[in-house]
């Protein structure tokens, strides 16, 4: 009997310091692809790898024209000329590989750059918002989070609201 006594006891007396502590959790994927300077982000990077893309396009165009003119006109061309055409789609193909290869890392290393600047200001933000509105713990990763504690929306405001403010320190980073 004392035990059940002193158990409920217990349980009450940490029911009403879990009431007194407050948590947040924060969807680190959704903020990184719906806040404004991810956004913002994912248009320069576009805009820096534009013309690239554009030459592997161009690249690729007269491979599959050179592929079109080899099928169509096999039985036309002399051996000469269809190892030559052949040996130059081989090496247009080399290339085109070696330009993609070379584009997706290129991408993939400024992506990551870009979203680390974004990450940052993420943390900036969260931290903000906990000093202001006095959370005891906030979560960036969950398998679980309940649409209560949920602070994203919170997080992707304050990002939008102090874009203007976070330009300086992207800068002085750099």
């Amino acid at each position: 009997m004392k035990t059940m006594i002193m158990l409920a006891m217990l349980l009450s007396a940490g029911l009403t310091m879990a009431a007194d502590f407050k948590v947040g959790v924060v969807d680190t994927e959704r903020v990184l692809r719906e806040s404004a300077p991810a956004m913002k982000a994912e248009s320069k990077i576009e805009k820096e790898f534009s013309g690239r893309d554009q030459e592997i396009k161009k690249l690729a165009k007269q491979a599959k024209e050179l592929q079109a003119l080899l099928d169509k006109e096999d039985s036309k061309l002399s051996d000469a000329d269809r190892r030559n055409k052949e040996r130059e789609l081989s090496a247009m193909n080399v290339d085109l590989q070696r330009m993609q290869r070379e584009f997706r890392e290129d991408l993939n290393l400024r992506k990551n750059e870009e979203l680390a600047i974004v990450l940052e200001q993420a943390n900036k933000a969260i931290q903000a918002i906990a000093e202001a509105e006095k959370y005891d713990l906030i979560l960036q990763e969950a398998v679980y989070r309940n649409p209560k504690i949920d602070i994203t929306d919170l997080v992707i405001k304050h990002l939008a609201d102090s874009k203007a403010d976070s330009k300086p320190d992207s800068k002085a980073g750099k």
